[in-house]
């Protein structure tokens, strides 16, 4: 069982990533499972936690991460979950569906965060990115059979994911506290409160008829093993080469969304996406 004492931990935590539901593909909504009141207890627990945190842990004050005992015990039992649920069920993903119907889900999922990206690049005052993130989603939506063919790559219309968190960042507003939350894996403070900001902007949040939490829950879980079966590779050689997976995760976490910030590309595909 992981030690869940109030003293500051050194060790390599199993591996995590689920990448459930955010990676760049989210449409939002991913946050939605998760009400106030079960979001108020988490934090409730975290600071009593904290509060019996070393405070001589220089590495966690550099990284913003005042929650860390407890961001590491849920690290662990998402590592937990991922190797019993998520990696298995990731892997006979990859293995057993054809790649081009995984395709064609992931085009599916991405398409869903179009109206996500055009709202936040018109917040960020990119207008020539809007109007290529819109064209995109009309184009996939009516000619790409619901966005199951990405059809406006090919008309040379590239994709690019935008958040609420990154428009947040663009003006200033810093990560805050590095969080890990149960099911969820890495965030913090500003780009958990941005994803609950673009689920207003997801297509699913003004289609209203029986059923649609299932709906929900079922893009939620797609998202998730599409990412994971993307990433398999790549957190296992993560893991392999860290001393401390879970440092190295959070360094990972934060460099990415600095660099997404940024816009740089580049070197944001050279990180693990979350």
């Amino acid at each position: 069982m992981p030690e869940t004492g109030c003293r500051s931990h050194a060790y390599s935590s199993p591996g995590n990533e689920w990448g459930l539901v955010l990676n760049r593909s989210k449409t939002g909504a991913s946050y939605g499972a998760m009400n106030a009141k079960s979001l108020f207890l988490l934090l409730m627990l975290g600071v009593g936690v904290a509060g019996c945190a070393s405070d001589d842990n220089k590495e966690a004050q550099i990284a913003d991460d005042p929650l860390e005992p407890m961001n590491r015990f849920f690290f662990d039992f998402n590592q937990r979950l991922d190797r019993h649920a998520a990696l298995p069920a990731a892997t006979f993903y990859a293995s057993a569906v054809p790649h081009g119907i995984r395709g064609n889900v992931h085009n599916l999922l991405t398409n869903l965060g179009g109206p996500v990206n055009v709202a936040n690049d018109i917040l960020q005052a990119d207008f020539g990115y809007a109007g290529t993130a819109g064209a995109r989603f009309l184009i996939n939506t009516t000619f790409g059979v619901a966005g199951i063919f990405d059809v406006a790559t090919d008309w040379g219309l590239p994709e690019r994911s935008r958040d609420f968190g990154e428009t947040l960042g663009v003006y200033g507003v810093g990560q805050g506290p590095y969080l890990v939350l149960p099911f969820r894996g890495p965030t913090s403070v500003r780009d958990f409160a941005g994803g609950y900001i673009d689920g207003y902007f997801s297509p699913l949040h003004f289609v209203h008829y029986s059923g649609s939490n299932y709906v929900g829950l079922v893009k939620s879980s797609l998202g998730s093993v599409d990412n994971r079966s993307a990433n398999i590779v790549t957190y296992r050689d993560i893991e392999r080469a860290s001393v401390d997976y879970y440092a190295t995760m959070r360094a990972y976490y934060r460099q990415r969304r600095e660099r997404q910030v940024e816009d740089k590309a580049i070197q944001t595909a050279e990180l693990p996406d979350f």
